[in-house]
This record gives structure tokens, C-alpha cells and sequence, in this order.
């Protein structure tokens, strides 16, 4: 492997962005694996790379992601608010979907987060 250095690893990260939003997220996640090997305390990479694997349908990688940064952020709100939308597409434990949905509308009241809250129910 390559040796890496600080440019290379933003040209990476912004070329997995732009692969997500082009709808390439298993193209991301090659590019993320080794930004997130190399530097394992760093977020916004697993954040992504968690976002992707969502995107790919790899579930259960997303969800051990978006765990490894709400241990890390717990004030996370879009970890919190992504993490729920994966267990309820993996057909999670309902409380636990609440509870995060919860989590990321009390942390940011965006409509969003507040309508996927069901605070009103």
C-alpha cells in the first residue's frame, strides 16, 4: 500500500463524498477503508464510510460504525438520527429505534429529526 500523507487523505475523503452523492457508495467505501485504517480516532471518515455502507445495504457495517462514533460523540445528532434509520431498515429493537430517533431530535430539533421522533404520539 501507498504510503499515505495528509493530501492524499483529504483527496480521498472529498472523492468519497463526491462518489456517495453520485451513488457509488461501495466506490466510497473503498476509498474510506484505508483513511479509517490509518487513522482509527478520527470520525468524520467512519461517519462516511457509516453512511455508505448504509447506502450499500450493508447494514450491520453501518450500524457498528455509527456505534463507534456515538461512543466517541455521543452528542452526535445525524449519528444518532442515522444510526436509528439502520436499525429500522434491519428491523431493530423499536425501543431502541425510538430512543436514538429521540436522542438526535433532542440534540438538534431539526423537522426531521423531530418528525422521526414521534414526540407528538
Amino acid at each position: 500500500m501507498a504510503e499515505r500523507s495528509p493530501e492524499t487523505d483529504v483527496v480521498d475523503y472529498r472523492a468519497a463524498e463526491q462518489l456517495l452523492a453520485a451513488r457509488d457508495p461501495r466506490g466510497a467505501v473503498q476509498l474510506l477503508d484505508p483513511l479509517v485504517e490509518a487513522h482509527p480516532e478520527k470520525v468524520s471518515p467512519r461517519l462516511l464510510r457509516a453512511r455508505a455502507y448504509f447506502m450499500s445495504a450493508r447494514l450491520g457495517a453501518a450500524e457498528a460504525d455509527f456505534r463507534t462514533v456515538i461512543d466517541r460523540e455521543p452528542d452526535n445528532a445525524y449519528a444518532h438520527f442515522a444510526l436509528a434509520r439502520t436499525l429500522e431498515r434491519a428491523g431493530g429493537d423499536p425501543d431502541e429505534v425510538r430512543r436514538h430517533f429521540r436522542l438526535a431530535a433532542a440534540l438538534d430539533p431539526r423537522p426531521d429529526f423531530m418528525d422521526a421522533a414521534g414526540f407528538e404520539e
